[in-house]
């Protein structure tokens, strides 16, 4: 299992639409919800699974996101999780809360979307391999084109996860995407996480601005004094991220973390909505404010 998620970790992105024989996979972000970039609506909680030192279940996790009114998730796993996959799926559909990620592609994650007819994107780390960047790009465009073309099957798609090294810069990832693109390749993206670009924030609105067009999720962190994982909003210069998301023009959703095994992942989202509130109340977003009442 580890070679497997070695080799192809990442997130699925979903509409929660049942497939149709030849229907185009999504090549883009989902909509944004509830009429802003930062309301509740649109955001979507990540790493909660592995990551919550209550270690809860389908039932105890869907009640929680119930209870903090955040109807979007992305799902991370390892082995133990997955024999209640199905149950997961079953019960965010049941309480509309649309799936937008899942951590690893393999068949069995493929066939997982294929039952229960959703439509997804695959979020996965690039390969690093090769002598120069021309054959580093190109080894990974390889990749990449064989989980895209499975993907594709059953009306999925693939972003590009950020987690270190070349393989999680974004130039290294759009000039994958453009190979792919120039070889008929169209349903590959990018999710950005704060988390892992600490060492980026100096030159992020021009970042944002190379990355839009293929940005199909952005997952936001706490940036104070480059502590990896922290809460959104625990430093006042965490509104300055806010004001740069709003001014990039990006409209998709946005993440929020648990990520801390020793906490409450309700606890952590808890804490993150807290601090997004507070940079919103910062800068007179009353309308964005109201929706997290």
């Amino acid at each position: 299992m580890l070679q497997e998620l070695l080799a192809g970790l990442g997130l699925a992105l979903t509409t929660g639409v049942a497939t149709q024989g030849g229907e185009e996979p999504p090549s883009g972000p989902p909509a944004v919800k509830g009429g802003g970039l930062f309301a509740r609506p649109n955001l979507l909680a990540w790493c909660i699974v592995p990551f919550d030192a209550k270690n809860r279940g389908p039932k105890e996790r869907v009640a929680m996101l119930v209870k903090l009114g955040i109807g979007r998730v992305a799902y991370d796993w390892r082995d133990h999780h997955v024999p209640t996959w199905d149950e997961e799926m079953s019960l965010y559909k049941q309480h509309n809360i649309e799936l937008v990620g899942f951590w690893g592609v393999n068949d069995r994650a493929l066939d997982l979307m294929k039952r229960h007819g959703i439509r997804t994107q695959f979020w996965v780390m690039m390969g690093e391999a090769g002598r120069d960047q021309k054959e580093k790009v190109a080894n990974a465009a390889r990749g990449i084109e064989g989980l895209a073309k499975k993907a594709k099957e059953v009306g999925c798609s693939v972003c590009l996860y950020n987690h270190g090294g070349w393989a999680g810069e974004p130039e290294n990832q759009l000039e994958v995407i453009e190979l792919l693109k120039s070889r008929g390749v169209a349903n590959v993206g990018i999710c950005y996480n704060l988390h892992h670009a600490h060492h980026r924030m100096k030159d992020f609105a021009a970042l944002l601005e190379k990355m839009k067009p293929y940005l199909w999720c952005l997952n936001i962190n706490g940036m104070k004094d480059g502590t990896k994982i922290l809460p959104f909003g625990q430093d006042s210069d965490d509104v300055e991220i806010l004001r740069t998301i709003q001014k990039s023009g990006y409209r998709g959703p946005i993440g929020i973390l648990g990520h801390r095994a020793e906490v409450d992942a309700g606890l952590a989202l808890q804490q993150n909505l807290d601090g997004l509130k507070a940079m919103l109340e910062k800068i007179g977003d009353a309308e964005t404010v109201n929706t997290y009442k």
